[in-house]
């Protein structure tokens, strides 16, 4: 436990990825003892591995332990105050959900100021096939990725929500095809959701950016134009990720 805890340690804002071998020389200990170590806290979220690099940084999971972790973070240094514009222009609610596995974890809301609007805490989770801020990742994720979300059992969460296999494999098609997602009703009721997605320098999809709220107050004619005001402020948090050339996950691009 020591050992798990001290390896921890070794991830700062200096050095945020590590290889096995390089960890394992600086921490003097065994190389399989720590990739034992470092594959058990990728397994449970607290780390993740680059495809490219091998090496790993830390994990969306700490998102979920407390305001201290989420302020090393920096998410209202750069994404806030663009979704703050957007909640007053749209007059809702917009999310910024993080893909963790085959789940969307909301990482950050900006309240809409209205009195009726749809209340989402920071943290919570919810399956890539439920919603357009979800489906929006599921969408441009790699096949094998979406086959192994469509193998398993898709619950329903709401009265429109996607279970059929089919059909959501149409919706994921549709999505793609137009670059946003649109949604009522899937993960709770008499919601809407419109979304669009989010790439790190990879061209990997990592998370989406979404407006939300009570389905009365977005007809269909609304539609466009909220889009629209959605797509400018994607467009500048893509802008921002940009400038990080080199960087692979969340914790990079906003730092």
């Amino acid at each position: 436990m020591d050992n798990s805890l001290e390896l921890l340690n070794y991830f700062t804002k200096e050095t945020p990825q590590w290889g096995v071998r390089e960890l394992a020389k600086a921490m003097d200990m065994n190389h399989s003892i720590v990739f034992r170590i470092l594959a058990t806290f990728e397994h449970h979220g607290f780390l993740m591995q680059d495809k490219s690099t091998k090496k790993y940084s830390l994990g969306v999971k700490f998102m979920e332990l407390g305001s201290i972790v989420r302020d090393q973070f920096q998410i209202s240094d750069v994404i806030v105050p663009i979704m703050q514009r957007l909640s007053a222009e749209t007059g809702e609610s917009i999310y910024l959900t993080w893909r963790d596995g085959l789940e969307g974890i909301c990482v950050e809301i900006v309240e809409s100021s209205q009195t009726i609007r749809y209340g989402v805490t920071v943290g919570s989770r919810s399956p890539l096939y439920a919603g357009a801020s979800n489906k929006v990742i599921l969408a441009f994720l790699p096949e094998d990725v979406q086959e192994t979300l469509l193998n398993q059992k898709l619950q329903s969460f709401a009265s429109k929500t996607i279970t059929s296999k089919e059909e959501l494999r149409h919706d994921l098609d549709q999505i793609r095809a137009t670059g946003w997602a649109y949604s009522v009703g899937e993960y709770t009721e008499s919601v809407f959701a419109l979304s669009l997605p989010l790439f790190n320098a990879s061209n990997e999809v990592v998370s989406s950016l979404a407006v939300g709220g009570p389905e009365f107050r977005m007809p269909q004619e609304k539609i466009e134009a909220t889009l629209q005001k959605l797509i400018q402020g994607r467009d500048e948090i893509q802008a921002l990720i940009s400038k990080h050339a080199g960087a692979t996950t969340f914790r990079q691009f906003i730092t």
